[in-house]
């Protein structure tokens, strides 16, 4: 075994990174070092699958962590494929995990891979969830499964994971889809909380979701609405549109806030949940820190959160948003750094 570890090492290719079901980057030096992070990503709309890589990269080079990627896959082509909604292979990488990023919308895993899951929400590590994870779950009406209570309209777990866990389900778009942009606002009693250290601008071209997370959550930031889809565009005033029911901007929706989730084995975790996240998010700098800022926090680490950390994105990004708009043909091979 050591030979052939040794030999894969002088290819150029990790054993962990040898997976077909996902990629590692392992980590370099840095404050990190030691830590394994796993983020799950799969939806149609958002590109999670470019996040997640992305994310995952910025986080093992620049800050030291082990970062495991996992993606929805095609079990014929063995390709990454966001409409496959019943398989994320890899997922007992969770049993070793010290926190889980996730980026799911409207999943039906199989329950042996979702039992890793809730075993991992039931151990009291952390959890970051971004955008449509507030609906991570989807379960038909006469699902057997054990886990049918994930589901994001259940009415025994009032709103499923998203609302149990993360804070808030799906509810409905706020912005104008594609039309308003957000712009983050620190609310300013959480100012000083270290995930908000460094932060400057926070821009988004993914318009505000309407959330009323419980009042056990701290609000950190708040979703501007603006009156187009550049981060210098007005905010919205009263009602941009005839058809809106609602002024946008009063109240402004919460866009990040943390909370604490005790699991069924009594222990808690710390919970970070933003509405933000598409692909095209992602080039916003001051979304990434909040991000890296996020992990820091949920591990414990957030002595180590420097204003000034470089969480500048590694290698080639293109985003891409829409639905169908992944790219065809990827495997996680093909997303190893070289």
């Amino acid at each position: 075994m050591k030979l052939v570890t040794l030999l894969m090492t002088m290819l150029g290719i990790t054993v962990a990174a040898a997976a077909a079901n996902g990629v590692v980057y392992e980590g370099k030096d840095g404050p990190g070092k030691g830590k394994h992070i796993v983020l799950l990503s799969g939806d149609e709309e958002y590109r999670s699958e470019e996040v997640m890589t992305q994310l995952g990269r910025i986080l093992a080079v620049r800050h030291g962590f082990k970062c495991t990627v996992l993606y929805a896959i095609n079990p014929q082509s063995g390709e990454i494929d966001p409409l496959t909604k019943n398989s994320i292979p890899g997922i007992e990488a969770l049993d070793n995990a010290d926190m889980c990023v996730m980026f799911l919308r409207f999943r039906e895993l199989p329950d042996e891979q979702m039992k890793h899951f809730v075993d991992f929400l039931n151990s009291g590590k952390p959890i970051l969830g971004l955008r449509t994870s507030t609906h991570a779950f989807a379960y038909g009406k006469d699902s057997k499964s054990a886990y049918a209570k994930f589901d994001w309209k259940n009415k025994d777990w009032p709103g499923g994971f998203g609302r149990q866990v993360l804070g808030e389900t799906w509810v409905a778009h706020h912005g104008w889809h594609a039309h308003e942009a957000t712009l983050g606002v620190v609310e300013p009693s959480a100012k000083d909380h270290p995930i908000l250290r460094g932060v400057t601008q926070v821009f988004g071209p993914t318009d505000v979701y309407t959330a009323n997370p419980p009042a056990d959550c701290t609000v950190l930031m708040r979703g501007q609405v603006l009156t187009g889809m550049n981060p210098n565009d007005p905010p919205v005033v009263g009602k941009q549109k005839p058809t809106d029911k609602y002024e946008k901007n009063n109240p402004m929706q919460p866009l990040v806030w943390v909370r604490s989730y005790t699991g069924e084995a009594g222990k808690t975790s710390k919970i970070v949940t933003t509405t933000m996240g598409c692909a095209t998010d992602l080039q916003s700098e001051g979304f990434r820190r909040v991000l890296i800022n996020a992990c820091y926090w949920a591990l414990g680490l957030e002595e180590k959160i420097s204003a000034n950390s470089n969480v500048d994105i590694v290698g080639r990004y293109q985003p891409n948003f829409g639905f169908g708009k992944f790219v065809k043909g990827m495997k996680p091979a093909d997303l190893q750094l070289k």
